[in-house]
C-alpha cells in the first residue's frame, strides 16, 4: 500500500499509513473551513497550532486516566496514533448556551448550563450529521448499553480536566465536541481536542478565542489561535 496516499482526508487533516501495523498518521492541514465548508480558507500555522494543542490535551488526559489514540508527534504538524475503529458520532458537551444550541431551544446566549448537557449527533454528511439520541445509537449498533455508559462518564470527566484548566487561564470553556473509536473492545479518545472543535470565550472580555472568530469574521482567527496556544503552553 501507498503510504503517501492519505486513507482518509477530512476538512483540515489527513490520515495515512504508517510502515507499523496498527498505527497511522494525521497531518493537520492549514485549512480552515466554516458552514460545512461553504466558507473555507488556507492560513499558514494554522495546523501547527492545532496539532500542538491537541497533543497537549491528549497528554494532560492520558495523565488523568483517559485512553487516547495519541502516541506522539512526529513533526510540528504531523502526530502518530493508534488506529481506530471510529464510532460515527459526534458528542458535545455544553457547560454555557451558545450556538446551535441557542438556535434550537429557549436558551439564552450566554446562560450557564448545570450541570453540562451531553448531546450527540450522528456523523454522517450524507445525512447532514442529525442529531440522535440514545435508542437510536443502540438501534443502529453504534455502541452498546455498556459502551453508551462508557462513553457518557469519559466525556463528563474529560470535560472536567479541560475545564478546570482553561478556568486557570483565564478561558471559560462554552463546549467542545469530541469523537471516540475501538481498538479490540477498548473505547478510546480520537480525532482531535483544538480550538477548531472548541467554544472558548475569555473570561475577562467574554470574546470568542476559537473557529468563531472566522465563521462571523470578527477578527485575525490566527492570532486568536497563537494566544490561546501561548496561555496553554505557558501552563506546561
Amino acid at each position: 500500500m501507498d503510504n503517501n496516499q492519505p486513507i482518509y482526508t477530512g476538512k483540515a487533516k489527513s490520515v495515512f499509513r504508517t510502515p507499523v501495523p496498527g498505527e497511522l498518521k494525521v497531518v493537520f492541514r492549514d485549512d480552515i473551513t466554516a458552514f460545512n465548508g461553504e466558507k473555507k480558507d488556507t492560513l499558514a500555522g494554522k495546523g501547527q497550532y492545532n496539532a500542538r494543542v491537541s497533543a497537549f490535551f491528549f497528554e494532560l488526559l492520558e495523565k488523568n486516566g483517559i485512553p487516547t489514540h495519541f502516541i506522539r508527534m512526529e513533526d510540528d504538524k504531523t502526530m502518530i496514533v493508534r488506529e481506530l475503529t471510529m464510532i460515527p458520532l459526534e458528542v458535545i458537551a455544553r457547560n454555557v448556551a451558545a450556538g446551535s444550541i441557542v438556535k434550537k431551544f429557549p436558551f439564552k446566549k450566554g446562560q450557564l448550563i448545570d450541570p453540562p448537557v451531553i448531546v450527540t449527533d450522528y456523523k454522517s454528511d450524507e445525512h447532514g450529521d442529525p442529531s440522535i439520541n440514545d435508542d437510536l445509537i443502540l438501534a443502529l449498533g453504534f455502541l452498546t448499553t455498556e459502551g453508551l455508559r462508557e462513553v457518557r462518564e469519559m466525556t463528563l470527566k474529560i470535560n472536567k480536566i479541560l475545564k478546570d484548566f482553561f478556568l486557570n487561564v483565564g478561558i471559560t470553556l462554552v463546549d467542545f465536541k469530541i469523537e471516540f473509536g475501538c481498538s479490540g473492545d477498548k473505547i478510546y479518545l480520537g480525532d482531535e481536542i483544538s480550538m477548531d472543535s472548541m467554544r472558548l470565550w475569555d473570561i475577562q472580555t467574554g470574546e470568542s478565542m476559537d473557529k468563531d472568530v472566522y465563521r462571523l469574521g470578527t477578527g485575525d482567527v490566527l492570532s486568536v489561535y497563537g494566544n490561546v496556544v501561548e496561555k496553554i503552553i505557558s501552563k506546561k
